[in-house]
């Protein structure tokens, strides 16, 4: 059963999110269209990264623990990592805000937290531009970062709250990916590319990787909820 792992934590983290899509409060489902979009066009990026990353031993997957279909070296599991996260992680964002609308920082807030970060960021990419873990992930951090600033500030002032949340999950499926609670990892690491700063099992890396990959998505559907739908 143990090749079902990664199955199994992929469809757990979605199936209550996709249950409580259809609660006449929430009605989540009105939202699938800009979701799935942001999704797609997501996977397109960070497959790519992916894909890289495997194929150049930077990080890698045990056979243990997923069913052994591979599409671009890339178990099918973690292909619906990229649907299945998200997903779960958008539905908490929106559900947050919905019984608790009031969940935002100020701006003052806001902006001392991500000038915070981005100093960090800066200076972690400049001396570890030898570690591609570190350098594309906090480079794409950046970036990213600059222009949601820029582009929809408000959608930090309620993402950054919401994100504390989603930190609770996170570590456990993460911890679990990485090796916590199991005999090996499902996701190993090579910690040549990356800080070698553990959070339990998680490398540091991560916790930036999530946020960017959440944030990338909730971007995505503010523009197309405005533009599109």
């Amino acid at each position: 059963m143990r090749e079902y792992l990664y199955l199994f934590l992929n469809l757990g983290s979605v199936f209550v999110p996709f249950v409580f899509s259809f609660h006449p409060k929430l009605k989540f489902y009105n939202l699938w269209k800009p979701l799935f979009l942001s999704i797609f066009i997501t996977m397109i990026l960070f497959i790519t990264w992916d894909v890289l990353f495997t194929k150049n031993g930077f990080w890698g997957f045990n056979e243990e623990y997923y069913m052994g279909i591979e599409l671009l070296s890339l178990p099918v599991e973690e292909w619906l990592f990229f649907i299945c996260i998200p997903y779960a992680c958008v539905f908490t964002h929106y559900s947050l805000l919905t019984y608790f609308p009031n969940l935002s920082l100020s701006e003052k807030a806001s902006k001392s937290i991500l000038i915070f970060f981005l100093t960090i960021f800066f200076l972690l990419v400049v001396f570890n531009n030898d570690r591609w873990y570190t350098l594309i992930n906090y480079g794409y951090a950046i970036i990213l970062i600059l222009i949601v600033m820029k582009q929809d500030f408000k959608l930090f002032q309620r993402y950054l709250p919401t994100f504390m949340v989603m930190l609770i999950p996170f570590f456990i499926v993460n911890g679990i990916l990485t090796g916590s609670f199991i005999e090996n990892e499902v996701v190993w690491y090579n910690d040549n590319e990356n800080l070698r700063i553990r959070l339990g099992t998680i490398p540091v890396e991560d916790v930036v990787y999530a946020f960017t990959l959440i944030l990338t998505n909730l971007y995505l559907m503010s523009i197309f909820k405005r533009k599109l739908f």
